[in-house]
């Protein structure tokens, strides 16, 4: 995966490529890569599950940073507040979108909400856009406020970290390929968008597929008692596995087409979790809680975009 997002860009910027389908092609498969990272490299690294070795656990967390992410903040957003708080409107980022979308019930309901199955593959497509420009520090100020930042110093490094990885990812993936490869910088700059909406699309879509359709639950925060059920019992109500048949895909996307294990155990590595899973659902069946599991990837997106229609209806 690594190689699948490099590898095209150098080919670009040094291989003096003339063809202008040729060269959004190269920019596909780096965004295949670069969503290959997200899901199979970083994901898991920043879990602490990509090996039993710390230090390469360490090492392939900032993996993240090849793609203009921030480390620091996706660890607070994800590892501590989507797995705390799975599905939960306020606390999870992920059922939190721009106001264009309605992810809830409780969310306020406007009349652009009645096309938003219609326009928010867009929107999906411009979330790793979102990630390498403006998120971050928006994210950065939220939890500054929320005191999920440690301190000033702390604050500080994080924004000159993430200010780095993004000025990286910009100088690669566009600015060098623009001064180097001789082509027009409107053909590169098309190139790129191209590669950012289709890793925008892969990434949020497998995170929908698993938390956004309708057999799981959106459930209510209680301010004094917290959670109302346990850790456990609450995955399993807002997660949902898809596409077990295909091995395919479970490599492809970091076996999060198991993100019913993943989020019961998201310390141990992805490559474990079919094992896991009979035992899991085994287990769910014993104690009378639901166990999800969806059709194939195409057959969830469009539950997914059904679930959109209707509440945006």
């Amino acid at each position: 995966m690594l190689l699948l997002f490099v590898c095209p860009i150098v080919i670009v910027s040094f291989a003096m490529v003339s063809n202008p389908y040729l060269v959004i092609f190269l920019y596909i498969l780096s965004g295949l890569g670069m969503a290959g990272i997200g899901m199979g490299i970083m994901h898991d690294a920043n879990h602490g599950s990509f090996s039993k070795y710390p230090f390469i656990n360490k090492m392939m967390a900032n993996s993240i940073y090849l793609v203009g992410a921030s480390k620091e903040i996706w660890r607070i957003q994800h590892n501590v507040l989507h797995h705390s708080f799975t599905n939960i409107e306020g606390y999870d980022d992920d059922i939190n979108p721009p106001s264009v979308l309605r992810f809830t019930q409780n969310q306020k309901k406007r009349k652009i909400h009645k096309f938003q199955h219609l326009y928010a593959w867009l929107v999906y497509g411009l979330t790793t856009l979102s990630w390498a420009t403006s998120k971050d520090y928006l994210h950065l100020k939220q939890f500054n406020k929320m005191g999920l930042i440690k301190n000033r110093e702390t604050y500080k490094m994080n924004l000159l970290k993430m200010t780095i990885s993004k000025l990286f990812f910009i100088g690669f993936v566009l600015v060098i390929p623009a001064l180097l490869s001789g082509l027009s910088f409107g053909l590169i700059l098309l190139s790129f968008l191209v590669m950012q909406i289709l890793t925008g699309l892969i990434i949020t879509l497998v995170f929908q597929a698993a938390h956004m359709v309708p057999n799981t639950i959106q459930p209510s925060l209680n301010e004094e008692n917290g959670i109302e059920t346990d850790r456990m019992t609450h995955q399993l109500l807002t997660t949902s596995n898809f596409s077990q048949k295909s091995g395919f895909l479970f490599w492809a996307f970091g076996g999060l087409t198991n993100q019913v294990e993943h989020h019961l155990f998201p310390h141990i590595s992805h490559v474990h979790y079919k094992k896991l899973a009979p035992i899991v659902q085994q287990t769910a069946n014993e104690f009378n809680i639901p166990y999800h599991i969806q059709g194939s990837f195409f057959s969830v997106i469009k539950q997914h975009f059904g679930l959109l229609k209707q509440l945006g209806r």
